[in-house]
């Protein structure tokens, strides 16, 4: 199995490490893994498992025979076709699955290369070098590889030494530099900057202005430096975030809480098939995507059937454009999943803090750059949530002489992954609810990327200075994140329609009501992907995808509604780079037939991409989707203004979206739900008169 499953410890865990603690240990890890024993699991996997430590290993023996000295960018699951998976279901899974492939993404002699590897058959079936604009995932071992070049460099220190700064409390970070209109580049590059510890941990807020070392990645050499201006370093106290350097006075301690489940949790877990109450679902995990969500369906107590909604859900990707127009700052314009690979970044969960004490943690593994597989620990925690919401209620006080109250508690299982991409932590959850809802929310929190300034107060400030002044020298940059989730609904089979309901005021001009206004609902089937392009916030709409071939009993289709969290769209121009790059993000949903091929908005190739392989691109098309298996693409986004309140580390924030069962149901499908056993507390007072 590509999972190993764990269960959290009575006590807890160390406090998780930080994102330069954990590159070093997945350099040590590749070093040890070639000589650790893998064991080979004998049975069938789910067409739609990610490939396993074994799976990994046979795909870097394949290719290293044919191929040396090649660097592995990414190593995934070839998925199957659809309808492949589909028959294959059909039959109840008795008979053998269709044949495991790999995906290989490598470079080779200054060539982006691209495998098919049969592993069945142990051999490469497809072999072809990419011509195109763009390069693929960065790895973490060119990227500390590219740190220390620039740490050594004898002009940089020359500089340190100009400034005062102990150059063994500076740190190295690679930046991607995106694409400004040139022609297409020869070579792969990282624009390297620096941050200083010296008395903190917290390297974001301490930046050293003013000096750039790019760092040819396929030479790993340095090709410029640039020491333009010198700007005084934030200073370390009151950055360090550690609980162990908090200093008097505290935050009030609250009382002790927890979730405790005596009989265990109500979910199964066989392979990487979960099941809970009425819905089961497959989990994935890939190096790119994170997690993966496929098959998800939903038992209807009616129907004695399950039904399927969801074929495969994850997020494409996570554009973060900054606003800084500064010479170390304008090409601040970052793809999180395409240029450093959003499951890459996986953290290990930590038990009690990450994740609460009745959660179950998985495993997921990658690849490193010499293509051995590395176990990425307690990369998921699955959990049943139980936080006092309430699922559905009425007190029927109209009744002379009784008083009817009906109440059940929301009871959920959620799906976590939290991803530190440098110095952002997304706190990824699937949450599935006994209603039939899906809720995808994503949570930012880590640290800011600020930038050094002279100013000390915002009375000095008389200029542009693109964010807000956080501390003293201290400056918070505006920027945005876009997450955009990439969602192949099945709503009760793979021949689907998208409408458009549009909420539309109507004025009263005749006699018939005291009333003289109302609204009603005019719906509007898109026929061509041109047609499901949508700006929220517009005008009130709803988003509804529904089976035009299936109908309740009162002839309504059967469908699932989008429901939105705050929208948020672009405000960058269309022809400005980054824009161009991230032009998927003009739309907060767009519409387009399934294609296997069609998996990451910003291209598969997204470092120095040039937006020519984007979802904008691919919709010019403007291809049919009207009864059609299509998929919706969701965007959520952000604007993050900076404020003080953010320094030095930000409390979390939270946005994200509901996928609802809009007449899927012939009725509420939870009026039956059972409430969950209560647990009984030997001393638990209920009345507030009972409490201190």
């Amino acid at each position: 199995m590509a999972f190993d499953i764990h269960f959290p410890p009575p006590s807890p865990m160390a406090p998780p490490c930080n994102t330069l603690l954990l590159l070093s240990f997945f350099v040590f890890t590749l070093s040890i893994f070639s000589t650790a024993s893998i064991h080979n699991h004998h049975h069938h996997h789910h067409p739609l498992d990610p490939l396993s430590l074994h799976e990994l290993d046979r795909v870097r023996t394949i290719i290293t025979a044919s191929y040396h000295n090649i660097s592995f960018h990414y190593v995934g699951l070839d998925e199957p076709d659809k309808s492949t998976v589909l028959s294959w279901l059909s039959r109840h899974t008795a008979s053998k699955p269709p044949p495991r492939r790999a995906l290989v993404i490598a470079r080779l002699n200054y060539q982006t290369r691209q495998f098919i590897v049969d592993l069945s058959t142990r051999s490469i079936i497809s072999d072809e070098i990419y011509g195109g604009s763009g390069y693929p995932i960065l790895t973490f071992e060119e990227q500390t590889a590219a740190n220390s070049l620039a740490l050594s460099y004898a002009p940089f220190r020359a500089s340190v030494s100009e400034r005062g700064l102990k150059v063994e409390e500076i740190v190295g970070l690679s930046f991607t530099v995106g694409w400004y209109g040139e022609e297409r580049r020869s070579r792969r590059i990282v624009k390297v900057m620096f941050c200083y510890l010296d008395g903190s941990v917290n390297l974001y807020m301490r930046p050293i202005e003013g000096i750039t070392v790019t760092v040819d990645l396929d030479e790993m050499m340095v090709i410029a430096y640039l020491d333009r201006l010198t700007v005084t370093v934030p200073k370390a106290n009151g950055t360090d975030y550690r609980e162990s350097e908090q200093k008097p006075p505290f935050g009030p301690r609250l009382k002790g809480i927890t979730v405790v489940q005596p009989d265990g949790p109500s979910f199964t877990v066989h392979g990487h098939q979960i099941s809970w109450g009425n819905w089961e679902f497959h989990l994935g995990f890939d190096m790119r995507a994170g997690p993966i969500i496929s098959l998800a369906s939903i038992y209807d107590l009616e129907q004695q059937k399950q039904r399927r909604v969801l074929y495969r859900g994850y997020i494409s990707e996570l554009f973060v454009p900054y606003m800084d127009l500064s010479e170390e700052w304008y090409y601040r314009t970052f793809f999180d999943a395409g240029e450093y690979g959003f499951g890459l970044c996986s953290m290990p969960l930590q038990p009690l803090t990450d994740c609460p004490q009745n959660a179950v943690f998985m495993d997921g593994y990658v690849t490193g750059q010499n293509g051995s597989p590395v176990n990425m620990t307690n990369v998921f925690c699955i959990f049943e949530r139980y936080a006092g919401n309430i699922m559905w209620r009425h007190t029927e006080a109209g009744i002379p002489g009784k008083l009817i109250t009906e109440a059940r508690p929301e009871v959920s299982l959620v799906v976590r992954m939290v991803s530190a991409v440098g110095n952002y932590d997304y706190i990824i959850d699937w949450e599935f609810l006994q209603s039939g809802s899906m809720k995808l929310s994503i949570g930012l929190s880590g640290l800011l990327e600020v930038r050094g300034t002279e100013y000390t107060h915002v009375d000095q400030i008389h200029e542009e200075v693109y964010g807000t002044l956080l501390a003293e020298n201290t400056l918070g940059a505006h920027h945005d994140h876009f997450i955009t989730y990439h969602l192949d609904l099945d709503v009760d089979g793979d021949a689907n329609s998208f409408v458009k309901t549009h909420l539309q005021k109507k004025v009263v001009s005749d006699n018939r009501s005291p009333r003289r206004s109302y609204w009603t609902v005019i719906s509007e089937t898109a026929k061509t992907e041109s047609d499901a392009k949508i700006q929220l916030g517009l005008k009130p709409v709803e988003l509804l995808v529904v089976n035009p071939n299936k109908r309740t009993k009162v002839g309504n289709y059967v469908g699932y509604r989008l429901i939105p969290g705050s929208t948020v769209g672009p405000l960058l121009s269309d022809d400005d780079y980054a824009q161009r790059r991230g032009a998927f993000t003009k739309y907060n949903a767009w519409i387009t037939p399934y294609n296997k091929s069609e998996k990451w908005v910003g291209g598969l190739y997204t470092d120095q991409s040039r937006g020519d392989d984007t979802l904008a691109h691919w919709t010019l098309r403007d291809r049919e989707i009207q009864n059609k298996d299509i998929v919706m693409w969701y965007t959520v986004g952000f604007h993050h203004l900076p404020c003080q309140e953010d320094f030095p580390l930000m409390p979390t924030i939270s946005g994200g979206f509901e996928l609802r069962p809009s007449n899927f149901f012939e009725s509420n499908p939870v009026l039956k739900a059972k409430p969950p056993t209560q647990v009984k507390w030997s001393s638990c007072p209920t009345l507030m008169t009972d409490l201190p």
